[in-house]
């Protein structure tokens, strides 16, 4: 099974736990999104990989249009649902891969991606793609979940994040996203950087991990060195602490 399927068939049953989620349904991060929209007057937005939909709904109120781009069509019609639900005709839907999406050039004002892209199995490409569709002078928001730079504490994040969750391709570095978002011709900079506390029973069964998999992510955790068990924050149930990151790149 390819990549893409896997990402499809982990999230096609999960749109629900993620439209009522607390760490996705809220946070300062979406309201930068939207004073930024709204300082576009007119603003078409794209959110790319759009999950439950939560950027396109703070972004809606402030754009002429969003667009809620994501691989799951159950993921789609969620959003749908959801946006009729809080009256914002001016959301749309569409299927597709971040590495390959049907716009034309110079499309879109805003593009932003939130909790989306450590899923992607080609980050520079799809990067590529958003400078391509954004107008000169339009903004990319990168928002995400971000790697410590440190290697032993990196291989431990990605070791859990892969065991909870088939689809997981990497989190990656400030240094890294850094570097590859000016690889794809963007200015940027990393505007915030803030906590999340991932409870571990609500973590887990948001993407319905299987037992056997819980029980090796808390094995990794239970045999972790101090200094990692003091990096991520772990408690007594193995609810622990990871960084996000949110960077803003013109074109």
């Amino acid at each position: 099974m390819k990549q893409s399927a896997i990402a499809e068939r982990q999230f096609g049953g999960t749109a629900a736990a993620y439209l009522s989620s607390s760490v996705h349904a809220s946070g300062a991060d979406l309201q930068a999104v939207a004073a930024l929209t709204a300082r576009h007057a007119g603003a078409e937005v794209l959110d790319l990989g759009c999950g439950a939909g939560h950027l396109s709904f703070a972004a809606a109120p402030h754009a002429r249009s969003v667009t809620a781009f994501d691989l799951s069509e159950n993921m789609l019609q969620a959003v749908a649902a959801a946006a009729r639900g809080r009256n914002l005709a001016n959301i749309v839907t569409v299927p597709g891969a971040a590495e390959a999406l049907p716009f034309d050039d110079a499309r879109f004002d805003i593009v932003a991606t939130r909790f989306s892209a450590h899923h992607w199995s080609d980050v520079p490409a799809a990067l590529r793609e958003a400078h391509r569709v954004l107008k000169p002078g339009g903004t990319l928001v990168v928002i995400d979940i971000v790697a410590p730079e440190n290697p032993l504490f990196d291989t431990v994040l990605q070791t859990v994040e892969l065991l909870r969750d088939a689809s997981h391709v990497r989190d990656y570095r400030v240094s890294e996203w850094e570097v590859m978002l000016a690889d794809a011709g963007f200015a940027q900079r990393c505007e915030a950087r803030w906590p999340l506390r991932m409870a571990f029973d609500d973590w887990i069964a948001r993407m319905r991990t299987p037992a056997e998999r819980v029980a090796a992510i808390r094995s990794v955790f239970a045999a972790a060195a101090e200094e990692v068990r003091g990096a991520f924050a772990v408690e007594a149930d193995d609810s622990f602490v990871i960084e996000a990151a949110r960077f803003e790149a013109v074109r």
